[in-house]
């Protein structure tokens, strides 16, 4: 089942595309990792109880769709 799309308030969506620019260009895999993971904690805060938690590999799918749209 598709999820709905996840409304950000402006500062977290920032942060979101920050780090998704720093995915991007970072060449070393563990780097790339610890920048996922870090968004998948600021996004689980933020969802909370809400919704069922997101996994790293959410947070990789997110980056990969928003790069395609840009």
């Amino acid at each position: 089942m598709p999820r709905k799309p996840i409304e950000l308030p402006p500062a977290v969506a920032r942060a979101f595309v920050r780090d998704m620019n720093a995915y991007f260009a970072e060449t070393n895999l563990i780097k790339r990792d610890e920048i996922a993971i870090r968004q998948l904690v600021a996004l689980n805060e933020y969802l909370g109880r809400r919704e069922r938690p997101l996994r790293v590999i959410d947070v990789k799918a997110m980056f990969l769709q928003m790069r395609d749209q840009a």
